[in-house]
């Protein structure tokens, strides 16, 4: 199994006959081709680093190479599996997310102006563009909300990572939006059944949806330097530069 790209998220699902939520832990891939898929699905808990570590175990037995890059929310408990399973992988935290996370430590007063200067971040036309764009929102707020601030600079690394692929890429891989999509068809068939009988048929309900929408996903954009992705290809302000040397993959 090969993707170059691969997103990462959990959603709470109702069970009609138990006390407990499912957790599922949903990861979604892309290929060398640039198609999206579905690389697996798990009951665990959401931020514990055990339930992801399994998952990526047993993706690893199955044959998985380490993705370039993985997308998700900086509160799961994924990124210490990923560290542990797959080091090599960079990691991108989800801009949606960490929005939310920012303006939640803002009074409501702030936000509009804090929400342009994110966007002016992560909508920047390069990676130079949006660390200055990082100073401007600390030098904005970061007198009066440090709390606010420090969510944006203590993740710069992980928030900038996309920056360094091919710029038609960067839209997907800015959000786990990919997963919102989906999982927004599980919470509505949830609440329709008023969420399964049981775990397991929580499971089997969750992939029969997300098996059906994988026939509807679309391919990232210029798909065709996925491929250049995992071979090393570097690009420079979203732009390819040095294509790999053969056998670089």
């Amino acid at each position: 199994m090969d993707f170059v790209y691969l997103w990462a998220d959990g959603i709470h699902v109702n069970i009609r006959l138990e006390e407990h939520k499912l957790c599922l832990l949903v990861m979604i891939g892309v290929r060398a081709d640039g198609r999206k898929e579905l690389v697996a699905q798990a009951d665990g808990y959401r931020e514990s680093v055990e339930s992801w570590a399994d998952l990526l175990r047993d993706c690893k037995s199955r044959g998985m190479r380490a993705p370039v890059l993985a997308v998700g929310d900086g509160a799961l408990g994924f990124w210490g599996a990923l560290r542990k399973v797959f080091p090599d992988t960079r990691e991108q935290r989800c801009w949606f997310h960490k929005t939310g996370n920012v303006l939640a430590a803002l009074p409501k007063s702030a936000h509009p102006g804090a929400k342009k200067h994110l966007a002016e971040i992560w909508n920047a036309e390069d990676r130079r563009h949006a660390v200055d764009a990082v100073k401007a929102f600390d030098a904005a707020y970061g007198a009066k909300f440090p709390k606010a601030v420090a969510k944006i600079t203590g993740d710069i690394a992980e928030l900038l990572a996309f920056y360094n692929y091919p710029a038609e890429h960067w839209q997907h891989m800015r959000t786990t939006n990919p997963t919102e999509s989906t999982f927004a068809t599980v919470r509505h068939r949830s609440k329709l059944t008023k969420g399964p009988g049981s775990r397991a048929a929580g499971l089997a309900m969750a992939f029969k949806l997300i098996e059906s929408a994988q026939t509807r996903w679309r391919a990232v954009n210029a798909p065709h330097l996925v491929a250049l992705v995992r071979a090393g290809a570097h690009f420079d302000r979203g732009i390819l530069v040095e294509r790999p040397t053969a056998g670089a993959a």
